[in-house]
This record gives C-alpha cells, structure tokens and sequence, in this order.
C-alpha cells in the first residue's frame, strides 16, 4: 500500500513553482477534439487525471506525442470514435468534458456516468440542458446494482445538427459552463450562456479556443457569447501558415492556495512562483485575517511575479469564519486546506460549505491528529488547539488529502497518510516539491 510519510515541524522555507491548473487541463485536453489542426500543449502537470485524458484521447484514435514534461503534441485528425472507453469515463469526474466535446466535433457521443472524489450528489442535470436546448436528443442508458436499484449507467448524445440559441443554466455550474462552451463553439449561428460560473479556468478554456480561431466572447462574466464557427484552426493557419500553434495552461490556483497555507500552517518563509496574484486574493486575505503576512513580489524587469507567505515562528492563529462560494468568492477546493490551518488557531471558526454536500469526511481524520471540529448540517465548527500530533490517516479524496499533509506538516511527530492516489490526482511531484522547501516527507 502506497503511502506519504510526514516527520512534522519542519519550517518551510525557500522557493515552490506552481504546475498548469488541473480543472483547466482536464477540459482543455477533450477540447483538441473540436480543433481542425495539431496542437502543442505546453505546462501540462504530471497528475493521474492528465493521464487518464490522454488515454481516453488515445482510445478515440487521436495522435499523443510527448515532447517533453508537461508538453504534448495532439493530432485528433484519426479520430472516428464517439464513444469514451467506460473504465476509463468512471476513473474521473472530468470525463464528461468528453460529452461536449465529441458532440461538437462529431453530433455523437457516449460515456459512461464519470467518477472521481465523492463529494456527495454530482448531477450532471445542467450539462445535458444546455446540450438539449443546443438540439442534442438525450438518452439514459440504465442498469441494476447489486442491490437491485436502477441507476443511470452511461448518457448518449445524438445531433442531426447544432443551433445557436440562448441557454439559461438553473445553478452557477463550472462543468455545466464548460461543457456549454464546448458544445456550442461549432454550432450554427450565436449561442447565449448565462448564469455562468466564471472561475480561472473558464477563461482558460474559451482563451484557448479562442486562440485557435473560435469566437467566444464574456468568459469570466455570467453571460458568455459563442458565434459558431466551421473550423478551428487558428489564424495563421487561415492565413496559409502552417506551424502548429501552442498554448500554455493556466497556473493551477488550488495548488498555489495548498501551498500558501502549508507556509503559513508551519509558520514558514515561502515564495510561490507561476501564479496569478490576481486568482488568489480571497485566499490571501483569509491568511492574512489568521496573522499570516502575504505580498506579491516582482523582480526588477516585472517577468517573475510570486507570492510571498511569511509567518513569524511563535505566532499563534487568529479564528477564521469562511463561506465557500462560486468565484471569486473563496473556493470549495480550498476549504480542507484552510480548515487544517484554522485547528491551530486560538478560539472559534466557522465554516459554511455551500458547494458540495460531502466535504468534510475528512474532519474525522483531523480529529484523529488532536483537532477540536464538531461538524453541522452544512458545515464545521473548529475550536482551535495549541497543537496536532502525527498518527497514520487516510486522504478521503483529493483536498482532503492535501488538508492531510499540511496537518503533518504541522504536527508533531510522525504522520502517515493512505489512498494518495486521490492526491496523486491533481499535485504534480508534490512530494519532491515540498521536499524542496525543506518538508520531511517521503513517498513508501
């Protein structure tokens, strides 16, 4: 059985580089499907979920060339499949992207219900809306567990063809959003998006297609415009060039938030470089309101910009409340982390989780470290302690994995934590990097 071990109270100190962002790459990589031409792909990060895509990629017949680390050459030209391999669909919840995707591309598509971290209920209810009001017929393919209930077992999409229209999204839904751009960018005519999510990785996606010759218009705002085009291809490429274009995927967001709490949660000195400051302010100021120290640092010619996590050695924690919201409100994905920093904070906090329904399995593992949490209908409070001590604990899914290590981190004594292939998900060398900041851990 794989695990990490932690030698907690270590301080760290020293530089960490943040990889391309996971929930931007896994919907990036289905749509090389819609591109009429090759592409490179450059900061894609090493993680189980890249891998995945890839082979679903493969398995469709496209053409997967890796250049270097974190570099991909993807030809979709070969493509002649609409159907994504099941056991691959049910390895991650990203595998829907392939839905939208292939029914752009192809007014076909199958796949298997996805899987992934179990955070509770998941429907997929506004992707097949907003591929219904697009002209997709809808078809749910059912079968029987083992207890003898029925559920839904796959979806199948069939176009006899795409149309522009307006679509109203009931809930502010990221993948619902994603799917939609995917979905319309080739349909005829104008389609109108609204009650959009806006997170950074929304941008990525339509910046993306719009670099290879899309027409996409208001990603990051609640009203998104796609005028449909015939071919994707890039304007050099209109133009009669034929170089083949490449494109650099966002910084991950989350994993330079998991960062900047583990500096601070171990009262460090870091510097987290490849982000985007901009991304990250809600989550700089909920460090700063615990008495963690947080600035932005250019060098002289303003090309390397990193955020600085700083916290003096003795200082003890200010209580916290938090409400997780749709960005850029403070994120769902980092509300693990921060609660493993808000048990060593002095008295109350409060959080309020307003995404997903299961997110604090991993309340019982930190109790198990010395935390104080009690846990209601849609959230937890936490009375902080003066310190955790290390035990062996289980990563529930994949940020609560990284609240695990950071609680290590943290703690006293030694920490061992099991079901990493749930952080191995979305953090790219996690272990050589925290080693790399002076973190004792090692991966057995």
């Amino acid at each position: 059985m794989d695990k990490f071990v932690i030698e907690g109270g270590c301080r760290l100190t020293g530089d960490i580089y943040v990889s391309g962002a996971k929930n931007s790459v896994v919907a990036l990589l289905p749509a090389t499907l819609l591109l009429d031409v090759p592409c490179i792909i450059d900061n894609v990060p090493d993680i189980s979920d890249v891998t995945i895509c890839l082979d679903i990629l493969r398995a469709l017949g496209a053409d997967v060339e890796r250049l270097q680390e974190g570099t991909y050459r993807i030809s979709t030209a070969h493509v002649n499949k609409t159907e994504v391999p099941p056991e691959l669909a049910r390895k991650m919840r990203a595998s829907y992207y392939f839905l939208g995707a292939l029914l752009g591309r192809s007014h076909h598509a199958c796949a298997a219900m996805p899987g992934g971290c179990d955070l509770g209920a998941r429907p997929i209810d506004q992707h097949l809306l907003a591929f219904e009001t697009l002209g997709a017929e809808t078809t749910l393919i059912r079968d029987r567990g083992s207890d003898g209930r029925e559920f839904v077992d796959a979806v199948r999409l069939d176009a006899d063809a795409l149309t522009g229209t307006n679509i109203s999204l009931n809930v502010v839904s990221v993948g619902a959003t994603m799917n939609a751009i995917l979905a319309a960018v080739k349909a005829k005519g104008v389609t109108v998006i609204e009650n959009c999510a806006r997170e950074p990785h929304i941008v990525d996606l339509a910046n993306f297609l719009n670099y290879m010759g899309a027409h996409i218009t208001g990603a990051g705002t609640h009203k998104i415009m796609i005028a449909g085009t015939d071919t994707l291809c890039g304007n050099d490429a209109l133009e009669g060039s034929v170089e083949e274009r490449t494109y650099s995927v966002v910084p991950d967001q989350i994993e330079a938030g998991t960062f900047m709490v583990a500096a601070a949660a171990t009262r460090g000195d870091v510097r987290i470089h490849g982000v985007i400051p901009y991304h990250m302010r809600d989550i700089a100021e909920r460090l700063i309101e615990c008495g963690a120290s947080v600035e932005v640092v250019e060098n002289e010619d303003g090309e390397d910009v990193c955020i600085r996590v700083y916290v003096e050695e003795n200082r003890r924690f200010h209580s916290v409340n938090i409400k997780t919201e749709p960005y850029p409100g403070f994120p769902t994905d980092m509300q693990p982390q921060m609660a493993a920093l808000l048990t060593l904070a002095e008295g109350q906090s409060n959080i309020i989780e307003q995404i997903w329904e299961s997110r604090f399995r991993y309340v019982e593992e930190l109790r198990r470290m010395g935390a104080h949490i009690n846990t209601t209908m849609d959230g937890a409070i936490i009375f902080g302690v003066p310190a955790l001590h290390g035990c062996s604990v289980k990563a529930c899914d994949l940020r609560a994995g990284a609240a695990m290590m950071i609680a290590g981190l943290a703690a006293e004594g030694t920490t061992e934590i099991t079901e990493i292939g749930h952080i191995e998900r979305g953090y790219s060398h996690i272990v050589e990097k925290l080693r790399g900041i002076g973190a004792n851990i090692t991966r057995v």
